[in-house]
């Protein structure tokens, strides 16, 4: 929302019956967010942060600006017909565009910094249009989908402040909840045709699908997925360190651990700790289905329980549960008797060991770090090699084709064009501002496939 133009407009809300109307409209958009979950306004903008909640305020007056109510008034007509004199012909312009306009999903590309974007209308169809736009377009990405609207001022186009940054998933439950809507209004069981008219009065299902989605995905983030091991049992990880006994050697020591049936050496200082084979189907605990189990395994398949290393004077055994840890220390006090003495365990979360890991990152000594322009070829290259190889495996988004299987059909290019533009949005929002990553220019694998043209 432009807050020049829009300043008169809002201090003129107050007046008359403006103020509740508007409470009406501000209430289709996210009332029944506040009531699913027993909160205020202000409790919203304490949760998602008030520059996020004024937001959506904004996408609501937005769309109340373009309200034509019972007694056949709009505020934007009565506000103009009563103050217009005081705006000046430009702002006015813009009050009357934004008036006119409805919120749409769009698809952006050939992004500009600071400067402009191309926006594709997901819902209504045609080309590409060109908006020229100076704040979002330095945080979106190639391909993001934005719901948004879109004003002409002084002969160009450009976004409307209430702007919503739709992910995959947000989008296809925006499709669910249009179709919903759209096909008990016709009866039809197709996905109804969807115009102007049709998506001004569908405003409100932008702002709740959005934050519904949004509140949902800072629930998950905040519990964090549940993580078993392939044994089903919860991922803590343990690290059992036992010193050497008074005069005991390494390879006295090493002798022993090679001995141990169920320690695969991968050399003298380093073994895998293997399960053994169990006949007939082996069952997982019961788990929270929203849970992630995670194995490693040999190439042949065998599952590893843990790692074992001598390093120094001390033998290291590293499993990821409570469980592995008391097995794994009673095996090896059994086999290594008097050779080592009382072992020290430490425990540590998945979240623990990643803030860790990326604490001392932060810390690597510059000589270590690889120059950036080093480091854009070298993942440059291996993206490459990577994505020639997929080209030609099947790939499940295409119906198990294979890209260039997929491509010699009409229907497959298009499966084909939507399974780039989401490896390219996915790259793009590499994690940790990976600048090399997301700089990578996939524009030879949509030539290489022969559909440049659908690459807009």
């Amino acid at each position: 929302m432009a807050a020049d133009e829009l300043t008169g407009l809002i201090r003129y809300l107050g007046q008359e019956d403006w103020q509740d109307r508007f409470g009406e409209v501000l209430g289709d958009h996210i009332g029944p967010v506040l009531e699913a979950g027993d909160i205020s306004f202000e409790d919203l903008a304490e949760m998602i942060g008030p520059d996020v909640a004024m937001t959506l305020w904004g996408c609501a007056f937005e769309d109340f600006l373009g309200q034509d109510w019972d007694d056949g008034r709009n505020f934007v007509d009565v506000y103009l017909k009563r103050r217009g004199w005081k705006e000046g012909p430009r702002n006015s312009a813009y009050m009357r565009a934004l008036k006119a306009s409805v919120m749409s999903l769009y698809e952006v590309s050939d992004i500009k910094p600071g400067q402009s974007l191309m926006a594709r209308d997901l819902l209504r169809g045609g080309e590409p249009v060109l908006v020229h736009e100076g704040t979002a377009t330095r945080t979106l990405k190639q391909w993001d989908r934005i719901a948004a609207r879109l004003i002409p001022s002084d002969g160009k186009t450009i976004l409307a402040g209430g702007l919503l940054a739709y992910s995959q998933g947000a989008c296809e439950e925006l499709a669910a909840n249009l179709y919903g809507v759209l096909r008990k209004r016709s009866g039809k069981a197709e996905f109804p045709k969807l115009d102007t008219q049709t998506l001004r009065g569908l405003a409100p299902m932008f702002t709740l699908t959005w934050l519904f989605r949004t509140l949902e995905d800072m629930a998950r983030q905040m519990e964090g997925p549940a993580l078993f091991n392939g044994d089903g049992e919860d991922l803590v990880l343990h690290e059992v360190c036992f010193p050497l006994a008074k005069g005991v050697t390494q390879k006295k020591v090493a002798d022993v651990l090679d001995g141990i049936g169920a320690l695969h050496p991968e050399s003298r200082s380093f073994w895998n700790w293997l399960k053994e084979p169990v006949s007939g189907p082996v069952r997982k605990a019961g788990r929270d289905e929203n849970g992630r189990f995670l194995r490693t395994e040999m190439d042949d398949g065998t599952i590893v329980l843990g790692t074992l290393e001598l390093k120094g004077r001390r033998l290291r055994l590293q499993v990821n549960s409570k469980e592995r840890a008391e097995r794994g220390q009673a095996m090896l006090q059994a086999g290594l008797g008097d050779l080592v003495r009382a072992p020290l365990t430490q425990i540590m979360t998945p979240a623990q060991a990643m803030e860790e890991r990326e604490h001392h990152g932060r810390e690597a000594s510059p000589a270590l770090q690889i120059p950036p322009e080093e480091e854009a070829r070298v993942i440059g290259q291996m993206l490459e090699r990577h994505y020639r190889q997929v080209l030609d495996e099947p790939v499940p988004a295409l119906g198990d084709m294979t890209p260039r299987q997929a491509v010699r059909t009409v229907s497959g290019r298009k499966k084909v064009a939507a399974w780039l533009k989401g490896i390219e949005n996915t790259t793009a929002h590499a994690p940790g501002g990976h600048g090399a990553m997301a700089a990578y220019d996939f524009g030879w694998m949509w030539s290489e496939l022969g559909i440049p043209d659908l690459r807009k």
